[in-house]
């Protein structure tokens, strides 16, 4: 949409949040994955304020290559008594290079005259000074007013002026800032609104989460004139983070028919916002709007029926659009309509079988009773699916025995050995494995005895394993849960064990795992032994 900027500022707004720490290669990769979004401003960092930015803003001059987006560096006007063309941080933001600069001056009289220890003439000659300067280099520049709805609520004239003086030594926009994150929707429409009609100029928004209303902010701004709007991916940021570029994005393109990105960028979403976890080393938010795994998650009875009929009858966007996907989640709160809806997802065709879907919704009411939990297990689920349609589990081997001893000397780590007797392809076979706990011996033994009919077992990798104790109030012998996570490098699932220890739980959910990653990708896998587990 032309006049109309999404000015992302992840890689120094967002890196500010506690516990996450980005190198010079994790902000370039992150860059260019924020490039995908249709985002029109990337803000790198503060050259010369810290080695990684200004190391990053070198890089990026032979590295980056952008599409969409042009590359902003960030800084602060110049210190106070000294000229723009003398003030060292504002000539590294020269040095940088980038076609943007952002700059952040004080909107706020009692920041200017307690915090910068000066008057509030000299803090308007910092602001136009620096704006200036910069403009008269050939650089694009915002101003970020900081700490702007509060010093308008303390000395409205002054904080307007501050707007009026950027605007005037050529600032592009001036971006109000709500740096405290205090404020409210109808705050944030009522000062914009009035800041628009007092001075004409072109004004952005930057909103904190703190009242956990940053993305209704962001929106109540546009609503009241603001062309420009400032957010991070995921919402980082320091204490409660920033707005969130994608919900506020989605929420614009969506919902006020504005035509801000391609239809191709806004389906990236789901994909950029998880990438961008991985590289942060911050797990996705589940619940996130439009891009959590739970966005379009339905659990209820109520809700299945109804889908059944027709997905928009309980989902407000098809999930397609940003790149998501409909989930049903099997549970003890689940009707026939959400096994049959599940079922469809996992390529079984239920319908028109009452007496299946009875039987199953039985099963899984009886096991989620008993502690099990299929909304986070799909794998397991699946399996419980094929048993009940074929008539038969999936079966890699039949069992007759195992058993897992742990030994240690002294104070030295403990080795622990676990021992296989099984049938594969009929014949019984005897499978030691040792490992640095019982889980891993277990996954050894399994592998060496399973690997020789399926070889392509080698391809898949344990991630994650969760354990939940259920009744704690039993002490060390309480019932527990373990879930696991597994991928062959494609695909990941989870499956799920539940048992009267840590040991019997997990070996569940390690069969099950391995026995899915056969069953789900027979393309890839050796043919099985004699249709074990052949649908």
């Amino acid at each position: 949409m032309s006049g109309f900027d999404l000015y992302d500022t992840t890689l120094r707004d967002g890196a500010q949040q506690e516990g996450l720490h980005l190198s010079v290669d994790d902000k370039l990769a992150v860059a260019r994955l924020l490039d995908q979004l249709g985002v029109g401003f990337i803000e790198g960092g503060w050259p010369g304020a810290n080695p990684k930015d200004t190391e990053f803003f070198r890089r990026a001059r032979t590295e980056l290559v952008l599409g969409s987006a042009r590359l902003a560096a960030f800084g602060s006007t110049r210190r106070a008594g000294v000229r723009a063309c003398d003030d060292p941080q504002v000539a590294a933001l020269l040095e940088a290079q980038t076609p943007v600069v952002t700059l952040v001056g004080k909107s706020h009289v009692r920041h200017v005259t307690d915090a910068l220890r000066t008057s509030p003439a000299e803090n308007l000659a910092m602001v136009a000074d620096t704006v200036a300067h910069l403009v008269a280099h050939g650089r694009t520049v915002y101003l970020d007013a900081e700490h702007f709805f509060d010093g308008y609520d303390a000395d409205p004239a002054y904080a307007v002026e501050v707007v009026r003086v950027a605007a005037e030594a050529g600032a592009e926009a001036v971006v109000l800032c709500d740096t405290n994150g205090g404020m409210l929707p109808h705050d944030i429409e009522r000062v914009v609104s009035a800041t628009a009609q007092r001075t004409g100029v072109r004004l952005g928004i930057h909103c904190h989460n703190d009242t956990g209303c940053a993305v209704a902010n962001s929106i109540a701004a546009v609503r009241a004139g603001a062309t420009h709007v400032q957010g991070t991916v995921n919402g980082y940021g320091e204490r409660t983070g920033n707005a969130d570029l994608i919900a506020v994005t989605t929420n614009l393109q969506l919902k006020l028919g504005m035509p801000l990105v391609s239809d191709g960028q806004l389906a990236a979403a789901v994909h950029v916002s998880h990438a961008v976890s991985e590289i942060t080393n911050l797990p996705p938010f589940e619940r996130a709007p439009y891009v959590g795994a739970s966005a379009f998650a339905h659990k209820a009875g109520l809700h299945a029926s109804a889908l059944r009929v027709d997905p928009d009858l309980y989902q407000h966007i098809d999930p397609a659009l940003v790149g998501n996907e409909m989930r049903t989640l099997v549970s003890d709160m689940a009707g026939r309509a959400s096994i049959e809806l599940k079922g469809r997802e996992l390529g079984y065709d239920l319908a028109g079988r009452p007496e299946l879907l009875a039987r199953v919704l039985r099963r899984v009411k009886e096991l989620e009773g008993a502690g099990w939990t299929f909304e986070a297990a799909d794998a397991s689920f699946d399996l419980l699916l094929h048993e009940e349609v074929q008539g038969r589990p999936a079966a890699l081997f039949e069992l007759e025995s195992w058993r897992v001893r742990t030994d240690a000397e002294g104070s030295a780590s403990a080795l622990s050995e676990a021992t296989l007797e099984l049938r594969v392809e009929g014949r019984r076979q005897v499978a030691v494995g040792e490992g640095n706990g019982p889980v891993n011996a277990l996954d050894h033994a399994l592998r060496q005895a399973l690997t020789p009919a399926y070889p392509r077992l080698v391809e898949l990798e344990l991630i994650d394993f969760r354990v939940r104790i259920l009744d704690a109030d039993h002490g060390t012998d309480a019932t527990t849960r373990v879930l696991i996570d597994t991928t062959d490098g494609e695909r990941t699932w989870t499956t799920v064990g539940v048992g009267p220890n840590i040991v019997h739980a997990s070996w569940i959910a390690l069969v099950d795992s391995f026995t899915f990653g056969m069953l789900r990708c027979p393309s890839r896998a050796e043919p099985v032994a004699r249709g074990a587990i052949a649908r």
